[in-house]
């Protein structure tokens, strides 16, 4: 199963791609590590994100998008812009996507400890969140 975790932050998304096959964890290599809404009160914008990301996840046949899901209230809640590339995503109607709670999360980790230290998959710093993410949905 291929995967794609996404962490949203502010107008952008991070993506990591993970493959699962026959217990045996993969990370292919992806053209973008973020996608981002240039003009967030552009509805063509917002279109054109849309079809970006579809396109990339059709281009590298991702089963399954998972994305981390942020608090609507607090200290660390998401904000407007956030949500709107959220529900773009989710509306790509050739996509499976599932939202990935921190307590989700958590428990999943506990369960099933990551098999290799992040600093070791090759990705960037800012793509841990996102491969978090994609292992998490992987696992449960």
């Amino acid at each position: 199963m291929k995967v794609c975790g996404v962490e949203i932050k502010s107008n952008e998304v991070i993506v990591s791609l993970l493959t699962l096959e026959d217990g045996l964890f993969q990370i292919p290599d992806c053209r973008v590590r973020r996608l981002t809404l240039s003009d967030i009160n552009s509805t063509q914008h917002l279109r054109d994100f849309q079809f970006a990301f579809a396109k990339l996840m059709s281009d590298y046949k991702v089963e399954k998008v998972a994305i981390k899901q942020r608090p609507m209230k607090g200290k660390f809640a998401g904000g407007a812009v956030g949500f709107k590339l959220e529900a773009a995503i989710e509306l790509i109607s050739e996509l499976n996507v599932d939202l990935v709670s921190a307590t989700k999360s958590k428990q999943v980790l506990k369960d099933n400890p990551m098999p290799v230290e992040f600093s070791a998959t090759g990705l960037k710093a800012f793509q841990e969140a996102s491969f978090t993410t994609a292992y998490v949905a992987c696992m449960a």
